[in-house]
């Protein structure tokens, strides 16, 4: 309403070269947001102004590109979005790469017209086209406001669950208990126990015969039904179908099947909606949608609708592969794929794939983004797996680590942003869903830390505030003791608990 009430005044005085920016640091909130004004444009003027898309106060290294990703590319995804920022706690030359690996999706690439606006999607009217966008009018969900698809759960998957992760382990040649640590498991054989992280995939797809080594007892296997059904323990092992296979297998699993559904992809032959019906509300099956279309998102996003309008509430995986080359371009993929189903309130998990020839390219022994790196992945899976997980926590359906809320500085920090925002982190990343804010200055940073629970807040030369929400708690204080006392806060708060020493 304020950009509204700016826009009038501008207009009253004939001045039109605006350019607007609806930025927040929560992506789910700015994505709302640029989608409203564009509405409220629509209807009040008849016409919109151009749009700056950015996530403010991103934070830095790995989190900090898949917060803006999931953000800006879902707009962009949209057919919102004029100019571009990438707000990151890091050296600005870092930003640039990311925006580029930003846009070079859509290069070359023609706007998808919107359906007139008289007309409903009707289902007899998909076929294996490219879909087009939807317009906000009719649709069985509001992408103004975040709710979650209703869905039934089948074992931790849907209804209230949190999103599982599936991690890919097919491209493995022999699966062992020392790869199970790249996706959050450590066998200790001192104890004969799995130690489990808060990062940990839920559950894990091999394509292969049963394995030769006793699992955690809360990761299961997904495989190929003849693998499946020979394995002795049916509820460890699950089989994967495509729609066809599940509906004339004799041999299904009596409480959880992964079915494959294609949606709309050019290259199927199988009509999308052939097997709906007979899958339709299955209490075992948890659907498993992916596209090869360029626009894949889009074409997922569809098969939600269709679901929704049909009253279709099995679990949903979201499924995505990556032709990508570098671990910056697959991180980019993963986060506006999933990211903008996730922010709409769709899925019930995620499972991200690379093809083979782009996993045959990777370095097999370093999988860190350009810039500053929080994660040391040593391996594709690695790397997959934690890029899933930071995922989860910036569209805020999974959470499993600290959040940090930070600004990239400009002239008015008065302290070295990047070094204290690292010095925080490593003294308080496991504080699990502690959202801190790490602003430069007291002009903005307050506003702009709106949504942390805790922030540290420039205000002055050598001067820090403290906050607890959006209250002072500890004011000018000297920034050579200000880390330990926040730690203080912390743990006045009742949010601090000691880091683990394994």
């Amino acid at each position: 309403e304020s950009a509204m009430e700016f826009l009038r005044i501008a207009r009253g005085e004939t001045y039109h070269n605006i350019v607007l920016s609806m930025k927040a640091s929560n992506p789910k909130v700015m994505v709302q947001a640029y989608r409203l004004l564009i509405q409220q444009m629509d209807a009040e003027f008849g016409e919109c102004y151009p749009l700056h898309l950015g996530v403010t106060e991103a934070g830095d290294g790995e989190d900090g590109r898949v917060k803006s990703a999931a953000g800006i590319g879902t707009l962009l995804e949209d057919g919102i979005g004029d100019t571009i920022r990438v707000s990151l706690t890091e050296d600005p030359e870092f930003e640039i790469p990311v925006c580029k690996d930003l846009v070079k999706r859509y290069e070359g690439s023609q706007r998808v017209r919107e359906l007139e606006s008289q007309k409903t999607l009707k289902s007899d009217s998909l076929t294996n086209r490219l879909p087009d966008i939807l317009p906000p009018r009719g649709l069985p969900y509001n992408p103004f406001e975040y709710k979650r698809r209703k869905t039934f759960a089948i074992s931790n998957i849907g209804e209230n669950h949190v999103p599982v992760v599936i991690a890919d382990l097919s491209k493995l040649e022999n699966i062992t208990p020392a790869s199970l640590e790249s996706i959050g498991y450590k066998y200790d054989a001192t104890t004969d126990k799995w130690n489990i992280s808060d990062a940990a995939a839920d559950y894990i797809f091999t394509g292969k015969p049963e394995l030769n080594f006793a699992l955690p007892g809360t990761l299961k296997v997904i495989t190929w039904p003849n693998y499946s059904e020979l394995a002795s323990d049916k509820e460890k092992y699950l089989p994967i179908y495509d729609a066809k296979g599940f509906v004339e297998s004799d041999t299904k699993n009596a409480s959880l099947n992964f079915v494959m559904l294609d949606c709309f992809s050019d290259d199927t032959t199988i009509n999308d909606f052939t097997f709906l019906d007979e899958l339709a509300n299955d209490t075992s099956v948890v659907l498993c949608l992916s596209s090869t279309n360029k626009n894949a998102m889009q074409s997922i996003r569809s098969m939600f609708v269709e679901l929704m309008k049909r009253k279709i509430e099995n679990p949903v995986i979201i499924t995505t592969d990556s032709n990508w080359q570098t671990p910056d371009e697959h991180l980019i993929h993963y986060s506006t794929e999933a990211g903008a189903l996730l922010l709409d309130g769709f899925g019930d998990g995620i499972c991200f794939g690379i093809t083979s020839e782009s996993y045959k390219a990777q370095d097999s022994t370093n999988q860190d983004t350009t810039g500053r790196n929080y994660s040391s992945n040593s391996s594709v899976e690695q790397f997959i797996n934690s890029t899933a997980f930071s995922i989860l926590q910036a569209t805020r359906t999974r959470i499993s680590k600290t959040e940090y809320i930070s600004c990239p500085s400009c002239g008015r920090t008065l302290f070295d942003l990047q070094e204290t925002t690292a010095k925080i982190r490593n003294v308080t990343n496991h504080l699990k869903g502690v959202k801190i804010a790490i602003m430069g200055c007291i002009v903005n940073g307050p506003g702009e830390m709106a949504d942390a629970d805790f922030g540290y807040v420039g205000s002055g030369v050598g001067k820090i505030t403290l906050y607890r929400g959006k209250e002072v708690v500890k004011k000018n204080i000297d920034s050579d003791i200000a880390v330990a006392e926040l730690i203080n806060l912390l743990k006045e708060s009742d949010a601090w608990v000691e880091p683990s020493l394994s």
